[in-house]
């Protein structure tokens, strides 16, 4: 079982999430969860949007690959979580990919530029 990281008050990310987690998170006010997998990815949880949504999450896929991540994609994805309800669990397969993206936002947010913010991620390794 992946585990959950809280990283703020907002948000939190994580690998790929069973059900036991999506309650989990539902139970401690979690309101939604923001999906980076492909649907070619191997290892997703079946259904992982009904069963969300049954929880009450709002639920979003946003298929991300590492590898597009650029100004433009960092952007869309900016304003895809600014607009979630907050707490957010944001998750991939193996919580690499989420922490490259809240970072990405995180650094952004507080008035750095996306040049800047994306070396950081590079420099850490996520990208």
């Amino acid at each position: 079982m992946n585990i959950v990281r809280k990283i703020n008050d907002d948000l939190a990310i994580a690998g790929q999430i069973t059900l036991d987690q999506l309650r989990q998170i539902a139970e401690e006010g979690y309101r939604s969860v923001l999906n980076l997998r492909l649907s070619s990815e191997t290892g997703l949880l079946a259904d992982e949007q009904e069963k969300a949504e049954f929880l009450g999450l709002y639920y979003l896929n946003f298929p991300t690959k590492t590898e597009d991540i650029n100004h433009q994609s960092t952007l869309q994805i900016y304003q895809t979580i600014s607009g979630l309800p907050k707490p957010t669990l944001i998750h991939c397969d193996n919580s690499v990919r989420s922490a490259a993206i809240v970072l990405l936002y995180i650094a952004i947010k507080q008035g750095i530029t996306f040049e800047k913010a994306l070396q950081k991620v590079i420099n850490l390794g996520l990208i």
